[in-house]
């Protein structure tokens, strides 16, 4: 799965799951701030990239997770 495909996907479940207006999702808009994902949208979210990408999000490893740009970089990480 290539960068592009990633970010599709995550995009569609941005917007599909969490109701996240398209127009917000750019790569430096900031998770919480501009997004307004919060700790259960966080849950949401690991349940999603379980199923759609095939592996379990640790919250360690989220911390310095700030930007969509850097969530689009974990999830390649992680596929690669």
């Amino acid at each position: 799965m290539n960068r592009s495909e990633i970010e599709e996907k995550v995009n569609a479940f941005l917007v599909e799951e969490l109701e996240i207006d398209e127009e917000k999702l750019k790569p430096e808009a900031r998770l919480k701030d501009d997004l307004g994902i919060d700790s259960l949208d966080f849950v949401d979210i690991v349940v999603i990239v379980e199923k759609l990408f095939g592996f379990k999000i640790k919250p360690e490893e989220m911390k310095s997770v700030k930007t969509l740009a850097q969530f689009y970089d974990y999830v390649a990480s992680k596929v690669a």
